[in-house]
């Protein structure tokens, strides 16, 4: 084992390295410039920033954060000696995992808002700080400012944690609340959010669900103390929704959201993890999350149903939670011991084909004698019962929407398949989970 750092006494500053100094590391770098004696009154500790590890020392950044302090070797500074905690906020995989790890083995806690890691990683990091006795936090890595992970891990510890549900991703949310409220397609609602900062350049990581599959696999593993990966995860995006189906779903009582769902199938104890859109009835709690907010819907066998609630991205929301993450580490350090490691479990993933649901399907066929009839058969030789249906005229052309009671996903698949080979159907353009349905 390498050797550990030096338990700081209970006088001396808890010396802090920050890997990382962009949007996220920039703002934690000025709360501890900005709040180090309030932070010392109320917690006894006092955080002293003793090193920023930067790809580039000569970029502009704020002028309250000392030139001394920046570096370019963060290997380096993942281990020194005079380092009592190090906090990764240089995002992706490499080379963070391999500082993670180095600073884990030097018996260093380490505090990071790294989804894209500890989704892919999370378990073997997990392990390795355990081994050494020290604490793996991040609490910024899933909703930012809202604490979830904590309350999952140890609030609830003693509860068994039925569904997982959340808005995590505030790029699509924004992107659907516009849609919604406004009737604005995709493309234009994308649009805006690039202009307000609230989407990257390239949209793929938010919009396709990459981001929200890699916090759905995190909470999978704490509510649930599984090891899934983000690889596990059934991931849908929204990027082909149409203004029309979230139109329709609203009218319907509905609201359309891209979900992070992380749940016991029929109880257990097979999980089911998956990101997808889906419309959520208007008197769930999740159906008034608006804009860029972000909430996480939690089911427990004996505490019923709770909700968190707020910002979930931004430097300083983010920033926020990892401070918070960097006090509880600075304090378990300071105790000589780390906190309570995440429950195991071996559990299985259910295949998402074997899922049932409700579903929305919306298409557009022939406007002739004969073509639902023929639709309806499709449904009925997949043993796909139909809720309810409606239809819409469109000139020559007419637009069928149906409600399915609960069916099997594999069933429904195949179903829209066939649909598809009918020549009087012109495309399904348009399917979506419904929430709700079936479960009460």
């Amino acid at each position: 084992m390498a050797p550990q750092a030096a338990e700081p006494q209970a006088s001396s500053p808890v010396r802090v390295a920050l890997l990382g100094c962009g949007n996220v590391g920039g703002a934690l770098a000025e709360l501890l410039m900005a709040r180090q004696d309030d932070i010392a009154a109320r917690t006894g500790m006092r955080l002293e920033l003793v090193g920023i590890a930067v790809a580039d020392i000569n970029r502009p950044r704020p002028s309250t954060i000392p030139v001394a302090l920046f570096e370019t070797d963060s290997a380096a500074l993942a281990v020194r000696a005079d380092v009592d905690i190090v906090v990764e906020l240089i995002g992706g995989i490499h080379p963070a995992h391999e500082l993670i790890e180095s600073a884990l083995r030097a018996g260093k806690p380490v505090v990071t808002a790294n989804k894209a890691v500890l989704a892919a990683s999370g378990a073997e990091l997990a392990d390795l700080a355990a081994a050494h006795g020290v604490d793996l936090l991040y609490e910024a890595a899933v909703a930012g400012a809202i604490p979830v992970i904590r309350p999952l891990r140890e609030s609830l510890a003693g509860e068994q944690i039925l569904r997982v549900m959340g808005i995590v991703n505030g790029t699509t949310n924004f992107i659907l609340t516009r849609m919604e409220d406004d009737g604005v397609d995709f493309d234009d609602a994308l649009a805006e959010a690039q202009e307000l900062g609230l989407a990257e350049r390239d949209p793929t990581a938010d919009v396709e669900g990459h981001d929200a599959a890699a916090k759905a696999a995190i909470l999978a593993a704490l509510a649930f103390g599984s090891d899934v990966v983000d690889a596990d995860v059934h991931r849908e995006g929204i990027s082909g929704i149409k203004a029309a189906d979230v139109a329709y779903a609203n009218r319907l009582g509905y609201s359309v959201k891209l979900l992070a769902i992380a749940e016991l199938v029929d109880g257990g104890p097979e999980l089911s993890v998956r990101v997808h859109p889906a419309m959520v009835p208007t008197s769930h709690p999740l159906a008034s999350v608006r804009g860029a907010f972000n909430a996480v819907f939690i089911e427990g066998a004996v505490s019923g149903e709770l909700m968190l609630y707020g910002r979930g991205a931004g430097g300083g929301p983010t920033a926020s939670a990892v401070l918070g993450d960097l006090v509880d580490a600075a304090r378990n350090l300071r105790a000589g011991a780390p906190g309570p490691a995440p429950k195991r479990t071996s559990i299985t993933v259910r295949p998402q084909p074997e899922l049932r649901s409700a579903f929305y399907l919306s298409m557009d066929v022939a406007d002739r004698p004969g073509v639902l009839a023929a639709v309806a058969k499709v449904f009925g030789d997949h043993q796909v019962s139909i809720r309810a249906m409606e239809q819409v005229g469109l000139a020559d052309e007419a637009r069928l929407i149906f409600l399915t009671h609960l069916a099997r996903e594999g069933d429904l698949l195949a179903t829209i398949d066939d649909l598809r080979l009918l020549q009087a159907v012109d495309r399904v353009s348009g399917v979506l989970r419904v929430i709700g349905v079936g479960e009460e």
